[in-house]
C-alpha cells in the first residue's frame, strides 16, 4: 500500500499551523517509519490528528493506492498513542487493552502487556499505576488492534531509560510491517528512521 500526504495545510483562527506538508509511505518500503520532529508547538500532534481522521485539514489530501483502504474502505485503520493516555482509570490494564477491539482477547491482552509491566500491574485499577505504566498500556492498546498504520505522540513520557529501551523492543518487534509515525523529542535507542522536520512559517 502506498499512502500520499499532499499539501496538508491547516491554520487556527487564521494562524497557519501547517503550511502545504508533503510526504508519502510506502508499505512495502524499508523507509516506511517516519520520525516527525520539530519544536514544539510546530503542528506535530494536528498532523498526527489529521493522518488519524480527528481533525480535518483545510485543505490537501491523502491519497491510498493498493490495498483494501484503497479499495472502497473508509480510509486508513490507524492505531494511536495520544499525547495523553486517555484510559478507563477504574479498569485493570487487561480490560482497558481488550475493551478497545473486539479481536483483542483478554488472553492476548495479558500476554502483550506482560511483555513491558509486570505481573502485579496487570490487574489493578490504572489509577493505582505509575505515569510510566499506564503509558505502557496505552502503547498496547493502540498496537494490537489491526490497523494499516500507527501513529504516536511522544510515546515516551514518563519512561525511564532502561523501559524506554524495552518499550521500543516491543514496539519494533509487534508492528510487522505497519508503517510507525512518531513524534518524540526522546530519540535515543530508537533505530534509524526517516526524518520528517516540520519548521516554523514566516508570517
Amino acid at each position: 500500500m502506498k499512502i500520499y500526504f499532499k499539501d496538508i495545510t491547516k491554520s487556527y483562527d487564521g494562524t497557519p499551523v501547517l503550511d502545504h506538508v508533503n510526504f508519502s509511505i510506502d508499505t512495502g518500503s524499508d523507509a516506511r517509519d517516519i520520525l516527525l520532529r520539530g519544536p514544539s508547538g510546530i503542528g506535530k500532534t494536528t498532523l498526527l490528528r489529521i493522518i488519524a481522521g480527528l481533525e480535518k485539514a483545510d485543505s490537501g489530501s491523502v491519497e491510498i493506492s493498493m490495498g483494501e483502504a484503497a479499495h472502497g474502505g473508509s480510509g486508513l485503520k490507524v492505531g494511536m498513542v495520544f499525547q495523553e493516555n486517555r484510559l478507563l482509570e477504574h479498569m485493570s490494564s487487561v480490560a482497558n487493552v481488550s475493551l478497545v477491539d473486539t479481536s483483542v482477547s483478554e488472553q492476548r491482552a495479558r500476554k502483550a502487556l506482560g511483555e513491558i509491566l509486570p505481573p502485579e500491574a496487570l490487574d489493578k485499577p490504572v489509577s493505582e499505576l505509575s505515569g510510566g505504566m499506564k503509558r505502557r498500556v496505552a502503547i498496547v492498546r493502540a498496537m494490537l488492534p489491526f490497523s494499516d498504520i500507527l501513529v504516536m505522540d511522544e510515546p515516551f513520557t514518563g519512561l525511564d531509560a532502561e523501559t524506554r529501551e524495552r518499550v521500543i523492543d516491543y514496539i519494533m518487534r509487534n508492528k510487522g510491517r505497519r508503517p510507525l509515525i512518531i513524534a518524540s523529542h526522546e530519540v535515543e535507542g530508537l533505530p534509524k528512521m526517516r526524518e520528517l522536520v516540520l519548521e516554523q512559517k514566516q508570517l
